[in-house]
Parts: C-alpha cells; structure tokens; sequence
C-alpha cells in the first residue's frame, strides 16, 4: 500500500472538512445562551462523530487527520476565533494522527481516544475567554448577548474549574459522538476491517 498522501486523499480531506465545519458553525450559531457558548465543544463532538467516524472509515495514511486539524484550526482563526484555535487544530489532529496511527486505523480503541483529543481542538476556540479574560469576552461576545448574559458568562470563566468542567464535557460528547458514528456505520467499519 503507497503510504504518500495523494490527490485523491486531499479531496477526501477538503470534502470532511467542509462537513465537519458546517455542522460545526451551525452548532456555534444555534448558541443564544451565553452559558451554552461552553458546551458548544461537547455539542459539536457529539454531532459531528458521524461524519468523522465515515472519514476514519476511509483514512490509512498517517498525515490525514493532521492535515484536516491544521485546516479547521486555520480556517477558524481567520473567520476571528483567536490563534489558539489555530495552534489547538494543528496539535490535536498531529497527536491524534499518531494515536490513530497506533491502532492501523482500524482498531475501535485506538479510534475512541483519538477522537476524544481530535475533538479537543474545538477548545481552542474559546480558549481566548480565560486567556485574555473580561475585555474578550466583553468586545467580541457583548453585542450577541447583551450586558447581562455577558456578565453571566464572565462569572463562569473567572474560574478556571469551569475550562475543566468544558474538558470533562467534551470528552462525553466525543465517546457518545463515536459510538454514534460506529452505530450508523457499521457496514462501512465492518467494510474498512474496523473492529
């Protein structure tokens, strides 16, 4: 089997990835409750496990799911979610490419917990909240949720407990978000020789 990244593996790629961030921003658009602006990485790991699982379902070659974090991270930072999404996207797809690597792309384990740190990425884009504070949050989140649904939220990521509860969120979603996409997948698993 040729191990290079060809063409045909970049369309596949650029297809999940236009999936993958439709769903995503659907789901950050949906958002009109300051407090469920936390939630939207759990939200989305649990939606877009189908999609990713499919993807997996056609994924071999060391390098793919890298290339897809990079591009979602990117495309993230320059519609103004901030650089750590950018650096979140290009760490988590590079490690979960490597964890995905160690199970052949076909071992359910391997694919679980890669998807939980593949689906990490999407922490990156609220990551500006506890990094840069009140002031962030304030400019870019003060016109869609007014004073008070500001304020809210700026009590809520005054502590640093509540990035770990997002965490813990998040890793929920992304094991039910997997096991949903194996669920409505199984002949494609059972075709890839996933198990």
């Amino acid at each position: 089997m040729n191990n290079k990244i060809n063409i045909k593996d970049l369309i596949t790629i650029g297809v999940f990835a236009a999936i993958y961030l439709t769903l995503y921003f659907f789901i950050i658009f949906l958002v009109v409750i300051p407090v469920l602006v936390l939630t939207s990485p759990a939200v989305a790991a649990l939606i877009t496990g189908i999609p990713f699982m499919l993807f997996l379902s056609k994924t071999e070659k060391f390098g793919m799911v890298t290339i897809m974090g990079t591009i979602l991270g990117f495309i993230m930072f320059v519609t103004g979610h901030g650089w750590p999404v950018f650096i979140m996207g290009m760490i988590c797809g590079g490690l979960s490419d490597l964890i995905f690597k160690s199970g052949s792309y076909k071992n359910w384990k391997s694919l679980l917990v890669g998807y939980c740190v593949f689906s990490s990425w999407t922490i990156g884009a609220i990551l500006n909240m506890w990094l840069l504070g009140e002031t962030y949050v304030r400019q870019h989140l003060g016109e869609s949720f007014g004073s008070s649904g500001v304020d809210s939220l700026v009590s809520l990521i005054s502590n640093y407990w509540t990035l770990v509860l997002v965490v813990i969120f998040l890793v929920i979603g992304a094991v039910a978000g997997a096991y949903l996409g194996k669920a409505a997948l199984k002949k494609h698993f059972k075709r890839a020789g996933i198990v």
